[in-house]
């Protein structure tokens, strides 16, 4: 890796570092929403006569953690196709 071009080292480390990014933004709010769906469930069984308001809330907070992902994949892609490090540090031209 010493001898490798600096343009296509950035290029390399750009692809792990969206890689581990999107694993990420993917995993904790899977992990999260099923925490959410979970607690929601428990509190309708709990107290069946709130059970509308509780699923009402329950999807706006998926909604709302489901955009987290969204958000880290848009991220991810810009930096994978549209890479602004290698125009900065390396101007064409």
């Amino acid at each position: 890796m010493a001898d490798m071009d600096p343009g296509t080292l950035i290029t390399f480390v750009t692809i792990i570092v969206a890689g581990i990014g999107m694993v990420l933004g993917a995993l904790v709010p899977a992990i999260v929403e099923g925490r959410t769906a979970l607690r929601a469930l428990d509190g309708m069984v709990r107290q069946p006569e709130i059970a509308d308001d509780l699923r009402n809330t329950m999807i706006v907070a998926i909604a709302l953690l489901e955009t987290t992902a969204i958000y880290v994949l848009l991220v991810m892609l810009i930096l994978l196709f549209a890479n602004p490090l290698l125009d900065r540090f390396f101007p064409v031209g």
